[in-house]
This record gives C-alpha cells, structure tokens and sequence, in this order.
C-alpha cells in the first residue's frame, strides 16, 4: 500500500486547540501529514511564520510522542489544490465545529473537486471540548488580558501573553 499522504491548510495564528484536536485525529487518516501555513501577503499575522512554524513543531512533539515525525510544517501562498500537489497530497483534511463549517466546507471541496478531481477532502468533526474554538477569539482574550490557556497549548498559552504585553 502507498504512503497517505494529506494536507492540513490553516493561519494557525495562533494554533489552538482545536487544531492541535484535528492534527492529532488526521494521524488516523495519513501517514504524513503537511500543516500547511497559509500566507496572504494582504495580510499581517499576529504571530510570523517562523513563530508558527515552531509553536507547531513544539506542540507536535509535546502532544504527539513519536508521530511528531510525521507532521511537517511548510508555507503556502495561492490556492490550496496547489499545495496539495507541490508537497504530493492525495488528502485535504478539514476540520468541521458545527453546521457553519460544514456549509462553508463543502462549496470549497465541491469547487475544489472541480479543479482538482485527484485530491479526496475529508472532514474531521472537532472534539466536543474544543468546538467553540476559534482563533480570532483566542486573540481577543488574550488582547483584552484573559486566560487563555484553556484553548491552546501549552508552548501556545506564553507566546500569545508575549504579544499582548509589548
């Protein structure tokens, strides 16, 4: 059988929970997974890529024991059928919280189907725990000084305090 191969497209900025729950079930689902950075030049992350990148791979070997190896951070810029296929996916995961996601989700794997017949998207239902996530609203916490550290990890909860005390 041939190595699964799936990407895993977000801003992770910041990661969170909600997506350290997807990363860990898309484990079940490839052998290597791409966490996949998208990068729009219009727009000014709160973390930069570096910081990303390492807040991931922290993360992935803190939450993931072994299978940190087979999580791979890399940066995309365009559309996400391209990164599929520069870094050699056969798999897009998606993650999906309520019906919002899902409605959302499947326009995109339609469209996406459409352009690129070869790549299967496969949705991922959040934990329970984690539904409410969202990153915008981690950010608005931690500007505003409040606990975050229920919604992400721990190498996450410190960085994100860093931001907001400058």
């Amino acid at each position: 059988m041939s190595e699964r191969t799936a990407l895993y497209a977000g801003s992770f900025d910041p990661l969170t929970n909600g997506h350290l729950d997807v990363l860990k079930a898309s484990l079940a689902v490839a052998d290597t997974i791409y966490a996949a950075i998208g990068i729009h030049p219009g727009k000014t992350p709160l973390f930069s890529f570096e910081e990303r990148v390492a807040l991931i791979e922290e993360t992935a070997r803190a939450e993931m024991g072994g299978d940190h190896k087979r999580i791979k951070v890399v940066a995309f810029g365009g559309l996400v059928i391209e990164a599929a296929r520069k870094y050699g996916c056969s798999i897009m995961i998606r993650g999906l919280r309520d019906g919002t996601d899902l409605d959302y989700e499947m326009q995109m794997a339609g469209m996406n189907e459409t352009m690129a017949p070869d790549l299967q998207t496969v949705f991922l239902l959040a934990s329970p725990s984690v539904r409410t996530i969202t990153a915008t609203l981690v950010r608005q916490i931690a500007s505003m000084g409040g606990d975050i550290r229920p919604f992400v990890p721990a190498a996450v909860a410190p960085a994100l305090a860093a931001k907001f005390a400058k």
